[in-house]
């Protein structure tokens, strides 16, 4: 068990908010480089699904003009030009790593919400202000001891405050990757906010900047500055909270336990094009397999099953196919096999031969909770503790030993349809047969 680092001072007064966001820097491309140093200070662009776009960018290959999304095919003749050097998407070493950083953090504070793979929010409120600098600072290079990966944080009396802070400690070289708005005057704080684009402000975005800027609204302090009501009627309710966070009044409090989801989706395109049956139930059954874990995971059963094909619309030489199919559960399950046993029978009443598919996808629906499921004393399909005990076997022994270490026969083995994945770094940390090998 990890020991607490944090101490939070009494007072008889309230404290003002401190709450901090820690992000990753460039996530993505810095696990690739804590495995792999000859990476660092090289130009680097991790993949999507069946490596089509960029979703990571190391700063060098920002420096070059590669833009977020940016498709692979579009950039390749540059790539070759100046080197870049392009990876394919490795999801299991990412959430490993991810894992890894927010356990650490954990340690900072007893309020914690995970807010992606790579942020996370901390409040900090009660802990001495004069030492979060440096109580940021320690953060970053315990994370970076441990783990490798290099972290900016940023802290303000806001959600909305601190994401802003944590865009100057990365911008700004005066702040040293921390950045604290709460331990400045408040003048010195206006003239930083006056210097950032109002498009950076969390919830803002490049949809929303416009319309501001064409109000006259261009930087971040003009926005701070704005009648918040008159602006909730122009815009919405959501913009009158971020107006009253960038002037330290809380509207978005932390979520320390995220709320369970009410659909799960897992679909993949194919690296090749799938023609017949058996391969697209074996994509059908691994994708609803994935799935049925995350349902699992958050100890809840869905009552609903929607199963997808589609060819690609892209093709003009291939006729377009797309259909798809909602079946509900006789009773809410998360048993794999009752799940897949749906989803396929789904398959068969939507397939159509002589059809080059390109993707394929399930979802759960009306999915409820452990305690909120009621069980239908007469149907057939119930969830038994045989069935549980099952399950929780199998999720077990796929964590202990790696995903698929078990898994059901229908989900196939070669499978030729899988996604291009043509330039993937090892699984360093979740396959044993990967794990790197230190020589003397």
């Amino acid at each position: 068990m990890q020991t607490p680092l944090y101490i939070r001072s009494h007072s008889n007064s309230a404290p003002k908010r401190s709450i901090a966001l820690i992000d990753v820097n460039n996530f993505y491309v810095s696990c690739e480089r804590v495995f792999n140093p000859k990476l660092v200070g090289k130009p680097v662009v991790v993949l999507s699904n069946n490596d089509g776009c960029a979703v990571a960018r190391s700063n060098e290959v920002k420096a070059l003009g590669v833009g977020m999304g940016a498709p692979w095919f579009k950039f390749k003749d540059l790539a070759r030009q100046h080197g870049i050097i392009a990876l394919s998407s490795n999801y299991a070493l990412y959430a490993d790593m991810s894992n890894r950083v927010m356990s650490i953090l954990r340690q900072y504070s007893p309020d914690q919400e995970v807010y992606s793979i790579d942020e996370s929010f901390l409040d900090l409120t009660g802990f001495p202000s004069r030492d979060l600098i440096q109580y940021g600072q320690d953060m970053r290079q315990r994370i970076l001891k441990w783990t490798g990966l290099p972290v900016c944080v940023g802290i303000g009396s806001t959600k909305t405050l601190s994401k802003l802070a944590n865009h100057c400690a990365k911008k700004r070289p005066q702040f040293n990757s921390v950045c604290n708005f709460n331990t400045m005057p408040p003048r010195e704080l206006d003239d930083l906010l006056g210097q950032l684009d109002v498009g950076e402000i969390w919830g803002v975005g490049r949809k929303l900047a416009p319309k501001l800027q064409a109000l006259g609204f261009n930087t971040v302090l003009d926005l701070k500055r704005a009648d918040p009501e008159r602006l909730r009627q122009q815009f919405s309710v959501v913009m009158e909270k971020t107006i009253r966070e960038l002037n330290g009044t809380v509207c978005i409090e932390l979520e320390e336990i995220s709320p369970a989801k009410q659909q799960i989706i897992s679909s993949r395109s194919f690296g090749y094009p799938v023609c017949d049956y058996n391969s697209l139930a074996e994509s059908i059954t691994l994708y609803m397999s994935r799935a049925a874990v995350k349902l699992r995971k958050q100890q809840s059963f869905a009552g609903s099953v929607y199963v997808y094909i589609r060819t690609s619309p892209f093709k003009a030489d291939d006729p377009f196919y797309s259909n798809g199919m909602t079946i509900p559960m006789p009773s809410p399950t998360n048993d794999t096999r009752q799940l897949v046993k749906v989803a396929l029978w789904g398959l068969k009443q939507i397939y159509k031969p002589n059809y080059n598919y390109a993707k394929a996808g399930v979802m759960l629906g009306e999915i409820v909770s452990g305690q909120g499921m009621q069980i239908d004393l007469f149907s057939q399909v119930q969830t038994s503790p045989k069935s549980s005990a099952l399950m929780a076997a199998m999720d077990s022994i796929n964590r202990k030993m790696g995903k698929e270490s078990i898994k059901l026969a229908s989900e196939g083995f070669k499978r030729p349809w899988k996604m291009k994945q043509e330039s993937k770094s090892p699984s360093y940390t979740t396959k044993w047969e990967e794990v790197p090998l230190i020589l003397n």
